[in-house]
């Protein structure tokens, strides 16, 4: 089965009525996600894409079993939508906004917490299961590049995640379950705490993770590695090799601070534990098939 989202979970869509909201629902619908809701308040009554409108969530949810919820809601907004689905029981949250303020962000997260729930974002494309479900705003050409298979991906970074799925699909390999924890400085949830679903998945061979300087997020995973938390085989691609430390590149959460977080450090790190890290992104179907089809291990681990 896939991780956070299947043919069956039941989507609500909050801001289902906006510009985003309703182009992507439709793409959503097209690509397999079962959509039972949506929410913007004001628009009860309304039909998009012949899905009921609500004007809260606890309206949905008290009509329609819900699962998870897909946010397309504008960065102040966002941590009120999300409260709003966790005060509903929506433990599977997914916001794709890009510049949610830090304190939001801080909040949303130390809550979820508490609710034993998972927000995957904000700055993030979303979540992908190829030829399931959906919940994001991947283009229309995915189906050329997001091909079914037994490869999870969990990544950072937008721009680079397609160039990376691409050669993982290239070398004859699908992926399972793509999730984007997203590039600010404190998402929603960060790569280790998804790692255990992954290792439990029995759809999911092995791991990519798609990092860049910044943050611990790379270094947590080497740890999950070390300690046996993950023992499935594990590709790094990090970006972000030659840039100036102290230096923002791109968003928030691309910058070295406080001596850590560059991409040496997570690249010993990841290497240590184990894993294997290319130099770019055209080796990374490569090192998946030093690891699954050869069979070739550095240290009893790949």
């Amino acid at each position: 089965m896939s991780i956070f989202i299947e043919r069956s979970t039941k989507v609500l869509i909050q801001g289902i009525t906006g510009k985003e909201g309703s182009y992507w629902t439709k793409h959503m619908k097209e690509m397999g996600t079962q959509i039972v809701a949506g929410v913007t308040p004001g628009k009860a009554g309304q039909q998009v894409e012949s899905i009921p409108v609500f004007n809260t969530v606890r309206q949905a949810v008290n009509t329609y079993d819900v699962d998870a919820s897909m946010l397309f809601v504008p960065p102040r907004f966002t941590k009120d939508a999300v409260l709003e689905a966790l005060d509903s029981g929506v433990k599977k949250i997914v916001t794709v906004a890009d510049g949610i303020p830090l304190h939001d962000a801080i909040q949303i997260r130390q809550e979820a917490k508490k609710a034993g729930a998972y927000v995957v974002g904000g700055n993030t494309s979303g979540v992908i299961s190829p030829g399931k479900a959906m919940m994001g705003f991947f283009p229309y050409w995915i189906k050329r590049v997001y091909k079914p298979g037994r490869i999870g991906i969990m990544t950072r970074s937008g721009s680079l995640t397609n160039e990376v799925t691409a050669m993982v699909v290239k070398t004859g390999y699908g992926v399972s379950t793509l999730i984007g924890v997203g590039g600010d400085p404190v998402p929603g949830t960060r790569f280790a705490e998804m790692l255990p679903f992954y290792q439990a998945d029995e759809e999911t061979d092995a791991v990519v993770i798609i990092g860049e300087l910044g943050g611990t997020m790379e270094e947590e995973v080497a740890e999950a590695i070390q300690n046996g938390t993950f023992t499935k085989p594990l590709v790094a691609f990090l970006g972000g090799r030659t840039a100036p430390k102290g230096k923002r590149m791109g968003h928030a959460g691309a910058i070295v601070s406080g001596g850590k977080g560059s991409v040496e450090d997570k690249i010993k790190a990841l290497e240590s534990a184990g894993a294997l890290v290319a130099k770019k992104p055209s080796l990374v179907g490569q090192l998946l098939n030093r690891c699954i089809k050869e069979e070739r291990f550095d240290d009893k681990r790949c």
